[in-house]
């Protein structure tokens, strides 16, 4: 138990640790040259203050040097840190002649040591080939001072440095990995973030889709029937009053079937607290017979031929009733009066059908309906079970217009 205990005492120093180390790197790029003046000048001071005291002293190798040679060695080894991050290599190269006079007259400053600091900043934003000059530029001055003085071995002096100035480079490279790896991740989730917001886009445009074209199924079917009805109810009531009563019975009656279709649809789609919504099945090749007795009765006679067996599964049998249901209401629309319609089922194994829809009428529609969702709608649909649509005018010398539906035999899973 005493582990646990004190991993979970440790925790909260850590947390504590790593929020102020992001709001320091926070601050850091939001203020980066108030960060570069306070580090340079705590190194600034730290050399002066080793020059003041006299503190070089104890590890020169001549400690007759001039004063104002350790000076301008000092600032030399020091001020140019305040660019370091954004110009390591300029840097290097700068404080390079520093170190080796300071190798050469034997003043031996430790100010020599923030070197490293730069070539830690190359190996986190310099290329890697750059690494074996900075090196190189680091170990020079400790060769002079070995060559001139021979003080230590040669694998002593050079060793220690080398090692040095590998931590360095490991260090930045290190932070280097991890920031790219940072970036990486950070880009990733943005991706990702984006690839959501596509995907919610193109699911609502696709159930957007989906809502018109059942809307449109619905109340453009419901309405050229209506349409039918009240053009036949007028016609009919200055000759067959009792002609007319019955249309006006049967546009009761199609309403009432539009409105009650178009409320389940929309309580499908309203949220309600209790889930609750009232929902009838789709329709299927058994409503076919009332579909066909409504247009029959707008005054559109109708008559249909089944070859073959009707067994397809629920979806198909939904894309056949709405294909049927489009090609007659706008035959409705567009066929004139006097037209008639006719409707060959072939039905094959696997669920594979031919409807073919034909007309008498005018023809010349045009090729989608006025409202752009009549055929596009119906090609959606086919497509979800990768069949056919095909819809245009009858070849010559015929009349009117056709609309040809293929769906395959389905995929055997």
């Amino acid at each position: 138990m005493e582990p646990v205990t004190q991993e979970r005492a440790a925790e909260p120093l850590t947390e504590h640790v790593q929020r102020i180390s992001r709001r320091a790197r926070a601050f850091d790029r939001r203020h980066p040259l108030l960060w570069d003046l306070h580090f340079t000048g705590f190194w600034v001071t730290a050399a002066l203050t080793d020059y003041i005291g006299g503190g070089w002293h104890n590890n020169a190798h001549h400690p007759d040097v001039p004063g104002w040679l350790v000076l301008a060695l000092s600032l030399g080894l020091s001020v140019p840190l305040l660019w370091r991050r954004r110009h390591p290599a300029a840097v290097l190269l700068a404080m390079a002649p520093f170190a080796l006079v300071n190798a050469w007259t034997g003043a031996a400053l430790q100010a020599a040591l923030l070197q490293l600091c730069v070539v830690y900043h190359i190996a986190l934003a310099r290329p890697p080939r750059d690494l074996w000059w900075a090196s190189a530029l680091t170990l020079a001055p400790v060769a002079v001072s070995t060559a001139r003085y021979g003080e230590g071995s040669w694998d002593q002096q050079i060793g220690s440095q080398l090692m040095s100035t590998a931590v360095a480079i490991l260090i930045g490279i290190t932070v280097r990995t991890r920031r790219t790896h940072t970036e990486a991740l950070e880009d990733r989730a943005r991706r990702l973030e984006i690839e959501r917001d596509q995907q919610a886009q193109l699911a609502t445009a696709a159930e957007r889709a989906r809502i018109a074209r059942e809307m449109h199924d619905i109340i453009g079917h419901h309405l050229s029937v209506i349409t039918g009805l009240a053009d036949g109810g007028k016609y009919a009531a200055t000759k067959a009053p009792e002609r007319a009563a019955q249309a006006l019975d049967a546009i009761g009656t199609t309403s009432r079937q539009a409105m009650g279709e178009l409320r389940r649809l929309l309580d499908v789609l309203r949220e309600e607290e209790d889930g609750s919504a009232e929902l009838s099945p789709q329709p299927t090749l058994t409503d076919l017979d009332q579909l066909l007795t409504g247009v029959r009765s707008a005054g559109l006679p109708v008559t249909t031929t089944v070859h073959g067996d009707p067994a397809l599964p629920p979806g198909r049998q939904l894309t056949v009733y709405r294909v049927v249901q489009e090609a007659l209401t706008n035959t409705l629309k567009h066929a004139g009066p006097h037209a008639t319609a006719d409707i060959v089922f072939s039905y094959g194994p696997g669920g594979a059908v031919t409807v073919t829809v034909t007309d008498s009428g005018r023809g010349g529609r045009p090729v989608t309906a006025s409202d752009g969702r009549g055929l596009p709608g119906m090609r959606e649909r086919t497509a979800l079970y990768g069949g056919t649509l095909e819809a245009g005018p009858r070849p010559a010398p015929e009349q009117g217009w056709y609309v040809r539906l293929h769906l395959p035999e389905e995929n055997p899973q």
